[in-house]
């Protein structure tokens, strides 16, 4: 979609990426160019929201799967319908770098920032608007943990700016015109069953499909990388959780972390803190919590985890009545 010198330089944005070593095109394996290649192509830049899972293959095509069978893929929704949901979560989530994204893409498309996921819609746009508000609930965490306030250059003047916003509108409207079909990324993953907190999904096979693949890719992962004691707190603190957020203190964390074992509550206060309050995380949360992730891929499996079981969580409220 973008000109080989256009991709280049848009590939340069993976040095936005902090706490993990991104992986470059030039040194990616098999499985991680190929979802390389698919996110430049569909699109149209390889974006760091999604790149940054790299250093973990599987999760990484888990992201990338549900965010083109929700967002991207053709469907009964248009796009601009679909990233104001995405605009609209990631207000509520405090995610300014996504915000700004889909903010602009909206306005390049025509539609409105207004609206959102909480306006009523019909069930039979449940599986795309569900699932692209279950994408961004899920992103936005692992974005505020891994990239900035801004895709824009720190410091850009107001001019490089502009010109980025311009080209950010310009490759949402090339995306949204080519709109793949349906079902493309399903192959990247095995397939699965579709858990049932992921039944609203289930009218539309191509996102049942990426949900379910994606779910055990990323529970897999949380199996390796999270602690079991720390999988059984967070789980327990979701069922109980309304989606309200903490606030700015992190005086609600020393309750439930008192009930680990003092070696699992690095990586329980980085587990929590992503899945109620990922704009809380901060670079000494993340270096302690290294003692139980010390490579890359399984802080990216610990918050990926954690950030997916919140999303689903979330999610749900969002699904109609009438469903």
């Amino acid at each position: 979609m973008a000109g080989p010198l256009l991709r280049t330089a848009l590939r340069g944005s993976l040095g936005q990426v902090r706490h993990v070593a991104p992986v470059r095109p030039a040194r990616a394996g098999a499985p991680v160019a190929r979802v390389y290649a698919e996110v430049e192509r569909e699109f149209g830049m390889l974006a760091p929201p999604v790149a940054l899972h790299a250093p973990a293959p599987a999760v990484l095509a888990a992201a990338w799967m549900m965010l083109r069978e929700t967002l991207v893929a053709a469907g009964r929704a248009d796009r601009a319908q679909k990233e104001a949901v995405a605009a609209a979560v990631s207000r509520a989530n405090a995610c300014p770098y996504c915000v700004e994204v889909h903010t602009t893409a909206i306005e390049a498309l025509g539609g409105s920032v207004g609206e959102g996921p909480l306006e009523p819609f019909p069930p039979a746009l449940a599986p795309e608007l569900v699932g692209v508000a279950a994408t961004f609930h899920y992103l936005n965490r692992m974005v505020s943990l891994f990239l900035g306030d801004s895709p824009m250059p720190p410091k850009a003047p107001p001019a490089a700016r502009r010109a980025a916003r311009a080209l950010l509108g310009r490759l949402a409207r090339q995306s949204a015109n080519a709109a793949p079909s349906p079902g493309g990324s399903l192959d990247l993953l095995p397939a699965a069953r579709l858990p049932e907190d992921l039944l609203w999904a289930a009218g539309t096979p191509s996102i049942a499909g990426a949900f379910a693949r994606a779910a055990a890719a990323v529970d897999e992962g949380g199996e390796r990388a999270v602690p079991a004691p720390v999988r059984a707190l967070v789980t327990a603190e979701l069922a109980a959780w309304d989606g309200t957020p903490p606030g700015l203190s992190r005086a609600w964390l020393e309750p439930p972390l008192s009930s680990l074992p003092p070696e699992h509550r690095a990586a329980g206060r980085l587990a929590l803190l992503t899945a109620k309050a990922a704009y809380q995380v901060d670079d000494a949360v993340v270096a302690a919590a290294r003692q139980t992730a010390p490579s890359d891929a399984r802080l990216i499996e610990l918050t990926a985890w954690t950030s997916l079981t919140a999303a689903r969580r979330l999610a749900a409220g969002t699904v109609p009545l009438s469903l």
